[in-house]
């Protein structure tokens, strides 16, 4: 099985480290090449979304699972689907929405293998809905450390060590997720204006229940009264009685719009405080005060960067940061004190949501906690910016709350344990699975996971 060494970076582009790169193509090659990872280790990786140094390994091996993406059988009558964990939600989408089945959790990109979103957990605009992705695996399977496949199902501490687990206890080979029924690829959408952060947490606060899908932007370099000004978007999946009539003959069509890649090389400096500033007063005023029911294609509302390929470079050679961090339910004076820090700050980012988490998903290390998420973009040479988001580590940690490691690229070791309460249970499975640390990865060195 060829391998070459590379450089590989997270989607942030922020720590690059050298790896060797294998790129398995049976479930036989993926065995060999655990069993071969060597002294530095390996770890599993899909199509490189994870923001920070999850999927990289210095030194090491990095499986790209990417060529084990068959999908080996659809219930359509039930809905769930059986497919390899190298299948990316896009192409799930291609096989599955002429069906009338979508994805349980849409995150904000559709290029993520089905292993990656069970590994990292994820969330999309309806958490407070359906959960994360893992609530919705019925089973998978889990090539461990001593080259055995093991069939791990909900209920279980290794699915739960698993979900959200970064890779760390094995390679997911395949999984059966149940789906969502969808009547079109349109979404019904209500759009509303928010003066400020109090206002916003409100309207969500009322409201958010009528919805399957919800999410805000915000202008985090709003400052005084306008703090936290935001647009609020939320919907559900169109019914075939609210299309025009030239769109019923094809309610289930999927055609994502694609845009010209980002250019290779981008000027450092072009998201500065005046650009970015000047996007989010755009942005917010020709957002409508109120509109309801428009529709929208379903790649539109989901993934709209997903149109542009390549979209990371705009940040530079220097790369972003990906800052995303949840406090529960009645911390939201934590919430008020960050934003009106970030915008004290004058943190140039122009993609910053806001959303609200429901119950919280199984995972030891799954991020959602019932609460209030902010993420937002970086540039990383912003002078100071890992100070600053230190002391905004501490905030979120003394308030009970926690970092997303699935964007993480920079969180000290000595908080994660406030952050993550199940952390010993993760690191006693993890040792016990792995004694020889075969799965290993620069987030896991880091944090010590």
């Amino acid at each position: 099985m060829p391998a070459e060494t590379v450089s590989v970076t997270g989607w942030g582009r922020t720590a690059p480290t050298t790896a060797r790169l294998i790129r398995p193509r049976t479930y036989e090659e993926a065995v060999t090449a655990v069993r071969d990872s060597g002294a530095r280790g390996s770890i599993p990786r899909g199509l490189g979304r994870a923001y920070g140094d999850a999927a990289q390994n210095a030194g090491g091996a990095v499986l790209d699972m990417t060529g084990l993406d068959q999908i080996h059988a659809i219930d359509v009558a039930g809905g769930s689907v059986l497919c390899d964990a190298g299948v990316s939600l896009h192409h799930l989408m291609e096989v599955l929405l002429p069906l009338g089945w979508f994805v349980p959790v849409p995150p904000g990109t559709r290029y993520v293998t089905v292993g990656g979103a069970i590994g990292a957990d994820i969330h999309g605009k309806n958490h407070h809905v359906s959960g994360s992705f893992s609530r919705h695996v019925v089973s998978l399977e889990l090539l461990t450390a001593d080259g055995t496949v093991r069939t791990v199902r909900p209920g279980t501490a290794l699915f739960d060590a698993t979900a959200g687990g970064m890779g760390l206890t094995g390679v997911i080979l395949t999984a059966t997720v149940r789906l969502q029924p969808v009547a079109t690829t349109l979404m019904s959408v209500d759009t509303e204006r928010a003066t400020d952060l109090d206002d916003l947490m409100a309207r969500l606060t009322a409201t958010d229940h009528r919805y399957r899908y919800s999410v805000a932007w915000i202008d985090l370099l709003a400052r005084g009264a306008a703090t936290g000004r935001a647009v609020l978007t939320r919907g559900d999946h169109a019914p075939l009685a609210a299309l025009p009539a030239r769109a019923r003959s094809a309610p289930l069509s999927f055609r994502p719009a694609r845009l010209p890649a980002a250019p290779a090389y981008v000027p450092e400096g072009l998201l500065s405080r005046r650009t970015v500033g000047l996007f989010n007063e755009l942005w917010y005023r020709r957002a409508p005060r109120a509109r309801r029911g428009e529709l929208q294609r379903l790649s539109a509302f989901f993934h709209p960067l997903d149109g542009v390929p390549h979209w990371n470079r705009v940040y530079g050679r220097g790369g972003f940061v990906q800052y995303q961090f949840v406090v529960g339910h009645g911390r939201e004076e934590t919430l008020r004190r960050i934003v009106d820090r970030i915008a004290r700050r004058h943190c140039p980012s122009f993609l910053a949501v806001l959303k609200r988490f429901g119950d919280a998903d199984p995972g030891w290390l799954s991020f959602p906690v019932p609460g209030w998420t902010l993420a937002l973009d970086i540039p990383a040479n912003l002078p100071g910016l890992g100070t600053f988001l230190d002391e905004l580590d501490a905030e979120v940690a003394a308030a009970g709350g926690r970092v997303y490691l699935a964007k993480d690229s920079r969180l000290r070791p000595d908080l994660l344990a406030a952050m993550y309460p199940r952390l010993d249970d993760f690191r006693a499975l993890r040792a016990e699975l792995d004694p020889r640390g075969v799965f290993v990865s620069d987030l896991a060195r880091r944090l010590t996971l």
